[in-house]
């Protein structure tokens, strides 16, 4: 059996707030490659992404970065202004104080649902740092499918004990999680949202995962964000496979993203 991976808990301070993060180590230690980043999704957090990212670390041999964005999970509570302007600013606000306080300069964008379009607008305002996107079951417009499923998963944390299964993982914050995510998305003034929107120059290799199946948005999604990039681009629908491809066909997600990085330094 392979030797475990090692990982490493940061706190980080930031004008903010604290922000927790973890970093995973290949041949535990951090190693010379651009790290992967990951952003997570609405309702995610570090613990949430469970042992992807040690699987992720072990296969790229490289350090894998996960961070608990200001409201979710063990970092602090959201500084309250929030805005339809969320994804764009946790790109150009938090995720530099994030790279400050660990170092990183180079890094590999790596974004699930709505972390999916936080990363791309990583690679476009950082173009000279961010060497390859990777986007998994994002968002790239607020499409009926995508609001029929935000409804429904509304309306089961409703359900009598629901609400803990956030506050395991929240905490105190929970409902506030629950409410940016619902209250957003089924918001009126966030219906013509798309990825599109503002988003500067994308010209990093870009690989595009979505399951066929994914109960929060369509195909249109992926062939939207696949052509985002200048640079080389590739399409991964995967069959049998809903919303978390991460976690229903894990290897077949790492694989993509090893053929997708054995050219990136």
């Amino acid at each position: 059996m392979p030797a475990p991976i090692n990982h490493e808990d940061f706190s980080l301070t930031t004008p903010y707030g604290q922000v927790f993060a973890r970093c995973w180590y290949p041949n535990n230690q951090p190693q010379p490659l651009a790290p992967i980043i990951l952003f997570h999704d609405s309702l995610g957090c570090v613990e949430l992404w469970r042992d992807f990212p040690s699987l992720l670390a072990r296969a790229t041999q490289r350090t894998v970065v996960a961070y608990d964005r200001l409201g979710f999970g063990r970092s602090d509570p959201h500084p309250g202004d929030w805005s339809n302007d969320f994804i764009r600013q946790e790109a150009q606000r938090y995720v530099p104080l994030v790279r400050a306080s660990l170092g990183i300069d180079r890094f590999i964008a790596f974004g699930h649902s709505v972390g999916g379009a936080m990363a791309t607008h990583c690679a476009g305002l950082f173009p000279q740092h961010c060497l390859a996107l990777v986007t998994e079951s994002a968002q790239a417009f607020v499409e009926e499918r995508t609001v029929l499923g935000v409804q429904l998963a509304k309306e089961q944390f409703q359900q009598p004990g629901q609400i803990e299964r956030l506050r395991k993982y929240h905490g105190e914050k929970a409902p506030w999680v629950l409410n940016a995510w619902t209250q957003t998305w089924l918001s009126p003034t966030y219906a013509g949202w798309a990825i599109e929107q503002t988003l500067p120059a994308i010209s990093c290799p870009h690989l595009v995962i979505h399951g066929e199946d994914d109960e929060f948005g369509s195909t249109q999604h992926a062939y939207r964000y696949a052509s985002l990039t200048g640079a080389r681009s590739e399409l991964l629908l995967i069959r049998d496979c809903q919303h978390v491809p991460h976690r229903e066909q894990p290897q077949t997600v790492i694989d993509a993203v090893c053929r997708q990085l054995s050219n990136v330094n």
